[in-house]
């Protein structure tokens, strides 16, 4: 026998348990790894920006907006970018794309990431500044030039607007006709411009093989003739530091949408509350399947004790119904020989008085007997085509000396109908339903069977009385066994009446006759043609 046992239903709720620490975890790494897939999308953005920014430097690392705006506007046009900026070593943008970004509401460090609620911002720093030996690296400040308003000169060379003065000139005098605001100079070194003039501003004498021909002015030639962009010769320190701490590169700064990174997590989210949900409907569908089996195991063993007890109640009911037929044979012996003395003239009065009590109670005894018998046989119902008014005219007949004892009165609607079921036990239901209401009516009562045919092809047989009908709390009694409510009957008829309906399949109501009595209705008897 299965029993229940919480252990079980503790172990799924673990399981469960467990199932959720799980999912939340994976939950967890999943939205870290969504962002930092994010975080590294922005890195890969910002190399390839940088890429791009050296591949179109000019010598001394100069590279204008004009050429640079068009870059950073089709990298915004890509999905997820909205903005792309580059800052100088203070912070300040020296160029942008896209949407605005207000740096010091974010309060970002000068490397790091800002969440927004549909965006990320990345600040990505990159080492652009000259090292002490630039020449042999190659790696000069990229600087960015800013747009030039229309008027504000000539350009023949997008990287020559800077501060140039001959030597011994005052900054802002001596300029030439054309040079930019402030006093600028003409873009682009001085007209004839040498190797000559290069040593003397300091650029030193050509190195011993190098290659002589056309390069990029202000680019020093290497070994191999291999040229590398550093200072232009013809700008002082000074002057270029200023401009690389203005409008050097220094980091970028890259805002990307993260709707697509938010709507993976919502999916991944929901995908694991219904996996949660599966799981707790599996768990909970095993603690009932659980349940079952535990009730059932229980069913079975009281199904078994049941069938032990009923096999045990059969075997009382046949040895019961076994003494009841042999204590009818004694007692007709009893009730012949009380007979026969209460017929003797010579016997006393008193005598013969107790032998006709004796006679009657002999007579009650085996009515009981065979009301039990009669109760106690199985129900097997043979089927066949029965003539109820026949049937109702039989067991009239058989009541004639009740019906004439009271005096009562039967009413009886004649019928053709004939209906399917065993004949001798709808004569023996009939039987006890008007014996019993010839015994519940007075003197002078009133008794009516009464036949009908329904619209659905069935039958409804009513047996109805004026006595003095069965109470509210008793109804419900009535059919059971030895309960009677009138001191002549056995309390066996009705219960025998209601083993014959159940037998066939029928119904049986005891419904109120108004003004009094009581209504004993068959219904659902299966009519024939």
């Amino acid at each position: 026998m299965i029993r229940h046992n919480p252990l079980v239903y503790g172990i799924l709720v673990a399981a469960w348990m467990a199932m959720l620490l799980w999912q939340g975890i994976e939950h967890v790494q999943f939205r870290e790894t969504s962002r930092n897939t994010l975080i590294f999308r922005g890195r890969d953005i910002t190399t390839t920006l940088g890429l791009v920014i050296r591949s179109q430097r000019r010598f001394g690392g100069f590279i204008t907006q004009e050429r640079l705006e068009p870059a950073l506007k089709e990298l915004v046009k890509a999905d997820q970018v909205r903005s792309v900026s580059l800052l100088n070593v203070a912070g300040e943008v020296v160029a942008t794309a896209g949407s605005p970004v207000d740096l010091e509401r974010k309060a970002i460090e000068r490397t790091g990431q800002w969440w927004d609620a549909h965006t990320v911002t990345l600040i990505n720093l990159v080492d652009l500044e000259p090292s002490t030996n630039v020449v042999a690296e190659g790696q000069p400040a990229i600087i960015i030039l800013p747009r030039r308003e229309p008027g504000s000169g000539p350009s023949t060379n997008d990287a020559r607007r800077f501060n140039w003065r001959p030597p011994g000139s005052a900054r802002g005098t001596n300029s030439p006709a054309g040079a930019g605001g402030d006093g600028a100079p003409p873009p682009g070194p001085p007209p004839g411009w040498t190797d000559e003039s290069r040593r003397s501003a300091g650029g030193g004498p050509v190195p011993p093989g190098e290659v002589q021909g056309p390069r990029e002015p202000g680019a020093v030639a290497g070994p191999g003739g291999r040229s590398f962009f550093r200072r232009p010769p013809w700008m002082s320190e000074e002057e270029y530091a200023k401009l690389t701490q203005k409008q050097g590169v220094h980091s970028f700064v890259v805002v990307l949408s993260t709707s697509s990174v938010y709507a993976a997590i919502t999916r991944d989210l929901w995908m694991r509350t219904l996996t949660l949900v599966f799981a707790a409907m599996a768990a909970g569908g095993l603690a009932a399947a659980w349940r079952n089996v535990a009730k059932f195991s229980d069913l079975e063993v009281r199904l078994l004790r049941a069938s032990e007890m009923n096999n045990h109640l059969r075997e009382m009911n046949i040895a019961a119904a076994g003494l009841a037929h042999e204590t009818r044979n004694p007692l007709n012996i009893i009730r012949g020989l009380a007979q026969m003395i209460s017929k003797q003239t010579d016997a006393a009065p008193e005598i013969r008085a107790k032998s006709k009590d004796i006679t009657d109670e002999v007579d009650r005894v085996t009515a009981q007997l065979n009301e039990f018998i009669n109760y106690s046989k199985p129900r097997e119902v043979r089927r066949t085509t029965v003539v109820l008014d026949a049937v109702i005219a039989d067991v009239t007949r058989a009541l004639e000396c009740d019906l004439e004892d009271k005096s009562v009165r039967l009413v009886r609607t004649p019928c053709d109908l004939r209906v399917e079921a065993d004949e001798q036990l709808l004569r023996q239901t009939l039987f006890n339903l008007m014996l019993n209401a010839i015994q519940a009516v007075d003197v002078a009562g009133e008794l009516r069977v009464e036949v009908r045919q329904e619209a659905n092809g069935l039958v409804t047989l009513d047996v109805s009385d004026n006595g003095p009908g069965v109470p509210m709390e008793q109804r419900e009694e009535i059919f059971k066994p030895y309960f009677t409510t009138t001191q002549k009957g056995t309390g066996l008829g009705l219960a025998v009446v209601k083993q014959i309906v159940l037998a066939h399949g029928w119904e049986i109501q005891l419904i109120p006759n108004e003004p009094k009595g009581a209504i004993f209705r068959l219904s659902h008897i299966k009519a024939l043609a």
